[in-house]
């Protein structure tokens, strides 16, 4: 496992990067709302990461043919937007992106309501996001990364949902993937020590029944096998000699 220690210049293009997906994020936030398509989505998402100069991560990325990843309700990630499928009133949205600013990447994702939504989503959305607080508390100098994924499915499971197994987060810099993979849920070993200047994609997916996930034909739409609501939050997180620091966050 070779895990890239950032250089303070380096990191410099890595925070722009995120300060410029956290924007992306904010708008699409706000353009969120029923009667629109993924489709849509997509093509808001793509002119904001163009305006700032930069190149979508996930564009063409080992084929996957869109910028923005759109996964309603069921769909855990890697939704393919389409003209045809339109957001209605209580969906939730799980939107994943990414941006490239001077050959440096950042990748996060977000969980969004479409107007009204059960009591049960706004649950879901909350304790996901919430679990990677309760994550990047180890994410520190010092700590091993799989007490971070320890952290994550504890919250998780106290909540009665499960993290999704079959997917991690990862390093990321001049590459999207890079050592470690992070996965969400206790591993036998401890993994990794922490070192100021590593860069980690940290990102639970949370079902609200069971952990187990298909595929669906397109190959890269990821489904909860029984058809359960899912919920997904990830940052850009750099590692420093005290508390992380949030790459894709502006607040």
């Amino acid at each position: 496992m070779a895990v890239t220690i950032k250089s303070e210049k380096e990191i410099e293009l890595m925070r722009e990067a995120g300060r410029i997906l956290a924007i992306v994020h904010e708008e699409l936030r706000d353009f969120i709302r029923p009667g629109i398509s993924t489709l849509d989505v997509d093509k808001k998402g793509y002119d904001i990461i163009k305006k700032f100069g930069c190149t979508p991560s996930f564009l063409h990325y080992n084929g996957y043919p869109a910028s923005i990843c759109t996964s309603v309700n069921d769909e855990v990630v890697h939704g393919i937007p389409d003209k045809h499928r339109i957001l209605q009133d209580g969906d939730i949205i799980s939107l994943d992106a990414g941006v490239i600013y001077k050959g440096y990447q950042s990748d996060a994702a977000r969980t969004w309501a479409v107007g009204e939504v059960s009591k049960e989503a706004k649950r879901l959305m909350e304790v996901t996001e919430q679990s990677f607080y309760e994550g990047i508390k180890y994410a520190k100098a010092g700590c091993h990364l799989y007490e971070i994924s320890a952290a994550i499915e504890d919250y998780v499971v106290a909540h009665g949902y499960s993290c999704v197994r079959d997917l991690v987060g990862h390093g990321i810099g001049k590459e999207l993937h890079e050592d470690p993979q992070i996965p969400n849920f206790h591993q036998k070993r401890r993994g990794l020590r922490l070192q100021p200047g590593m860069t980690l994609a940290i990102e639970p997916m949370v079902n609200i029944g069971k952990y187990d996930v298909c595929w669906l034909d397109d190959d890269w739409t990821v489904v909860t096998e029984d058809g359960t609501l899912s919920a997904h939050y990830e940052n850009t997180v750099l590692i420093t000699e005290g508390e992380p620091e949030i790459l894709s966050l502006r607040n």
